[in-house]
């Protein structure tokens, strides 16, 4: 064959496809594209509620750790002023006999 004739058709045949596979290409691109842009959006919210969710469980055990101390410091309280009032009692009545 000759290279007048094989050119324009290498030629035309890499221009049509080419424009077939924009036209074809360019809408999977563009669902593809936003397909990836829903599921970022969807793991980023995915992450805000976890932050959320983990906020309230932390706020939770603050609260409860702050009844804990309390709690404690009530019991240490009564078992210091019990030791106080055994020693008390215990030196009057040394003092008695």
């Amino acid at each position: 064959m000759d290279w007048e004739v094989i050119a324009p058709m290498i030629v035309s045949i890499v221009l049509i496809v080419t424009v077939g596979g924009v036209a074809v290409l360019r809408p999977l691109a563009k669902r593809v594209a936003d397909l990836l842009e829903l599921y970022a959006r969807d793991r980023e919210s995915g992450l805000e509620s976890d932050v959320h969710r983990m906020r309230d469980l932390l706020e939770t055990m603050n609260a409860r750790l702050q009844l804990m101390e309390e709690r404690q410091d009530f019991t240490e309280r009564l078992l210091t002023s019990g030791t106080r009032a055994g020693e008390e009692k215990g030196a009057s009545e040394s003092s008695e006999r």
